[in-house]
């Protein structure tokens, strides 16, 4: 068997990913919603969070739920996902790898769009040193490419 190409290693996934938790920011400053399934739209993004419609590059927020313990042990404290501020919590794939995909989640498509850096909020939320914690931790933004559903547990599939 001859070794695979770069092009071709970059379409390789051992899993797919799993939704852990779906959160909705209904509008600035206040708690997330946490939901167990919400539809998308690709006007919109998440029905019920408070970006609806101002960014396609924004629409959703997907942070890696392997991030969580590596926050946890910088900053020595149990970090629930509703204080990161990001939508989708998904295990179980490197979301860095979506570079360039096309991903699917229920009935929905998406498309990374770019990294999500933290805000200088971290700092507050997280005290001292969360700013800092959070970076290269932040995962990355989605556009909706095609509208549906979403529910806690459906399966983060890479389309080819």
């Amino acid at each position: 068997m001859s070794p695979l190409s770069l092009a071709e290693l970059l379409q390789v996934f051992p899993y797919s990913g799993e939704l852990m938790w779906i959160g909705l920011r209904p509008g600035k400053g206040e708690p997330m919603l946490r939901v167990d399934e919400v539809l998308v739209d690709t006007q919109s993004g998440l029905i019920g969070d408070r970006y609806q419609g101002n960014s396609g590059r924004r629409q959703v927020t997907l942070l890696q739920y392997e991030h969580l313990a590596v926050l946890e042990s910088m900053l020595g404290k149990v970090i629930p996902p509703e204080v990161l501020r990001r939508n989708l919590l998904i295990k179980g794939l490197n979301l860095l790898a979506l570079k360039n995909c096309h991903f699917k989640m229920g009935t929905a498509v998406f498309q990374m769009t770019g990294l999500c850096h933290p805000c200088s909020k971290m700092e507050t939320k997280l005290g001292p040193g969360g700013y800092n914690a959070m970076r290269g931790h932040g995962g990355i933004n989605a556009q909706v490419l095609q509208g549906g559903k979403i529910s806690v547990g459906d399966k983060l599939i890479v389309l080819q």
